[in-house]
């Protein structure tokens, strides 16, 4: 278990949310799912496990169905300009959020689309790498290069390649104490470019069961390097993945 009570250290993934639809259909998904419950707050559901926010969902129709991450911004403002400067897209300029953070979100050279998260009183997800929560986030791409220039510009991570899968075309993001955020996977026939969410579970066979009996979708579960793993979609078409590490 990872508690988290202070703001994760900039270019940490650090909060999730979720354009649906339909929120009751969400919620039910969901609380199926990872045994989420929900209680509102300003113009948006946020998602809890024990009493603690792990993510959130918000009523709205989106064009890109996928999970939003945000990322660690110790000042969202001076960010944001890096992100323009580094040749990024700012879809919508930093706001306040009842008082809660300083967001803003975000497009990368690659098309890729993510925010920025300044706590205020909130940190983000305030549990992660257990069952339930948030254990990682990679940048599934075609345009592995123009990635590798834009992130390491806007928060100093530094690169390094992934000697465990000399098979992939994958690059470790690290902060500059080495610790690791993430990573950037090279899918050559990519269509889109989208941060890749993954959940933690405790069986993943048992959990891709109940999201196709909750109205989802699940690709069979698989055995790879790092734990077993499946591909899941929600009932609005909405692709993340789940894995149960050794």
């Amino acid at each position: 278990m990872s508690r988290v009570t202070v703001n994760q250290p900039d270019g940490t993934p650090t909060w999730i949310e979720l354009a649906v639809p339909d929120l009751d259909r969400a919620t039910a998904f969901y609380r199926a799912l990872f045994g989420w419950e929900f209680a509102d707050g300003p113009g948006y559901t946020t998602c809890l496990l024990r009493g603690l926010p792990v993510a959130a969902l918000k009523q709205a129709s989106a064009a890109r169905r996928q999970w939003t991450m945000y990322l660690a911004a110790d000042d969202c403002d001076a960010t944001a300009k890096r992100v323009a400067e580094a040749g990024g897209t700012l879809i919508t300029e930093p706001a306040e959020v009842a008082g809660e953070a300083r967001t803003a979100i975000a497009e990368d050279p690659t098309g890729a689309r993510f925010g920025l998260w300044q706590g205020r009183s909130h940190p983000g997800c305030q549990l992660v790498n257990e069952p339930g929560t948030l254990v990682r986030n990679d940048l599934v791409t075609a345009a592995t290069e123009p990635a590798r220039a834009f992130y390491p510009r806007v928060f100093d991570y530094t690169l390094d390649r992934n000697e465990d899968m000399p098979d992939f075309d994958f690059t470790f993001l690290r902060l500059a104490d080495g610790h690791e955020i993430g990573g950037i996977f090279g899918v050559a026939d990519a269509k889109t470019s989208g941060w890749a969410t993954l959940f933690e579970v405790d069986g993943t066979d048992a959990v891709a069961e109940r999201a196709r009996e909750a109205g989802g979708t699940a690709a069979e579960p698989e055995d790879g390097l790092y734990g077993r793993t499946a591909v899941l979609t929600d009932p609005f078409g909405v692709e993340f993945s789940i894995i149960t590490r050794p």
